[in-house]
């Protein structure tokens, strides 16, 4: 297990942002199909949000499917949606009675109906929940976010509930999918891949960023440790100079 004591004796993220890749990679090496290694990816989940708490970590967003990942397969698609239902209805009791509060961001008005429903059932259910926020991104893209940010802020201003001469860095966040919510400090991707792939683009400007060469489905709470640990020794002075 990891060592929770040594990582508190360091800095440690408050909000840590994963992109989840490499699920079909993993199955497709073991000649699996590719929904089997989303399949374990989900269960992956289960483990990484238990010991975000005990390493200190107060916020934790999951990039589950993006704007582009409707280019796929409309049988790894529906596959996909079908196991968001299969982990709302699994772990809604679990999550309410660890104290971790779920949401999502991203444009759910696309996604089916029934989805819709049980996303902000479990959104309602877990509201007052403290220990953890758990924030899964479906159908999110961070350029696509800011367009519609944008957008929303225009017409605020029009109606006259916003003023523009109000307008900051901080009054823009209240536009975005994730007001309320700290920026990330740490963001990972796994499966080798070296790219930020649209997620998160305006929140993580200050992000420490770590990329993996593992897959997800072998993201151990162990390796969340060592990421966390290494952030620990980071002189973060967001344009300062050190000392």
């Amino acid at each position: 297990m990891p060592n929770t004591r040594a990582l508190h004796r360091r800095a440690v993220p408050e909000h840590v942002a994963i992109i989840m890749d490499g699920n079909g990679r993993w199955a497709t090496r073991r000649g699996m199909p590719r929904l089997a290694g989303h399949k374990r990816g989900v269960e992956r989940v289960r483990e990484i949000v238990e010991a975000c708490p005990g390493m200190g970590v107060k916020h934790l967003t999951l990039f589950a499917f993006s704007t582009e990942n409707w280019k796929r397969s409309s049988g790894e698609v529906n596959g996909l949606m079908r196991l968001f239902r299969w982990y709302i209805r699994k772990e809604s009791a679990r999550l309410l009675e660890a104290g971790v509060r779920m949401r999502f961001i991203g444009m759910r008005h696309r996604l089916s109906a029934d989805l819709q429903a049980m996303m902000t059932q479990i959104e309602e259910l877990t509201a007052e929940n403290t220990d953890l926020t758990l924030t899964v991104a479906i159908d999110y893209g961070g350029r696509c976010e800011i367009l519609r940010a944008a957008r929303k802020m225009a017409e605020a201003a029009k109606t006259g509930a916003f003023d523009l001469d109000d307008l900051s860095e901080d009054s823009f966040g209240q536009f975005l999918d994730t007001d309320g919510l700290p920026d990330p400090d740490l963001v990972l991707r796994t499966s080798g891949e070296v790219r930020i792939s649209n997620y998160l683009l305006w929140q993580a400007a200050y992000a420490e960023y770590d990329f993996l060469d593992i897959c997800w489905p072998d993201f151990t709470a162990e390796t969340l440790a060592q990421c966390i640990a290494s952030y620990g020794e980071r002189d973060r002075r967001f344009g300062a100079v050190a000392g």
